[in-house]
């Protein structure tokens, strides 16, 4: 299997605009050609993980999800940041003030219940982004002094066929109000990708990474060594085919299209 007459051992995955458009309610649309294509890496033994930023979801809901959409995997493919934000604050022994979606607490549970905050973590909180939560994190990173993470850095994506603000926004307005940079936990944050690679036991040259953002999927992707490829589904906007400091190594139609290219490469 190959993409441009060099060897691919691993595909990197995003989730929503990749495989399923998202939804406020239920489990979202199936873009068309997805389940087969990720069939189709598979049975060609091409090694396939799930690197998502999604926060409203625990990543065994989000597999169950994905599972009724009709895809196959296992819950340790997918990598969402909210686990990785754990193992994060429990290296670091932080007390992290979470304005986080309730849904995704299951995969922080193990980080202690603590009063005493030493930093903040922010995902996709939806509705909880209220003044008053937004400004006792601010109060907490301007008290403690600590870092401020976020489990994720995109500022859009697509709900309901709708443009729907992302954490990254409310991450660039902590970031300005309390003077420090935000703590990327997810996609474009190296180390995210670099786990990914790890654990299907391949090369970052060997690797694609697929995605909706231009600038967290695919400009992220190939700061790390690999290769980009941007679709025209989820929250792809046409001014992304020229984006002023990310050029992809390839755009498609689908995830279905680049499926097609690599197997028959």
């Amino acid at each position: 299997m190959s993409f441009n007459g060099k060897p691919i051992k691993g595909v990197l995955l995003d989730i929503t605009g990749v495989l399923a458009e998202s939804s406020a309610e239920g489990d979202g649309q199936v873009i068309f050609g997805s389940v087969e294509a990720v069939k189709k890496l598979t049975d060609k033994g091409i090694q396939v993980r799930f690197l998502t930023n999604e926060t409203q979801r625990t990543r065994r809901n989000l597999m169950e999800k994905l599972h009724r959409l009709g895809f196959s995997m296992n819950e340790t493919d997918i990598f969402p940041p909210a686990l990785a934000m754990s193992s994060i604050a429990l290296e670091k022994n932080l007390r992290p003030f979470l304005l986080v979606h309730e849904n995704v607490l299951p995969d922080l549970a193990a980080i202690p219940i603590a009063e005493n905050y030493d930093s903040v973590v922010i995902g996709d909180a939806v509705d909880e982004f209220s003044y008053q939560n937004l400004n006792k994190a601010f109060r907490v990173l301007m008290a403690s002094g600590g870092p401020l993470y976020t489990l994720g850095k995109g500022r859009f994506y697509r709900e309901d066929g709708e443009l729907t603000l992302d954490v990254g926004a409310f991450a660039a307005a902590l970031a300005f109000a309390a003077d420090r940079e935000a703590i990327v936990c997810g996609k474009p944050a190296p180390n995210f990708f670099a786990t990914a690679i790890k654990d299907m036991g391949v090369r970052a040259e060997e690797t694609l990474m697929v995605g909706d953002d231009i600038v967290s999927d695919v400009g992220g992707a190939q700061a790390c060594g690999i290769k980009g490829i941007l679709v025209r589904t989820g929250k792809f906007q046409p001014q992304d085919e020229n984006h002023p400091n990310v050029t992809p190594d390839k755009i498609v139609n689908n995830l279905a299209e680049i499926a097609d290219i690599i197997v028959s490469d």
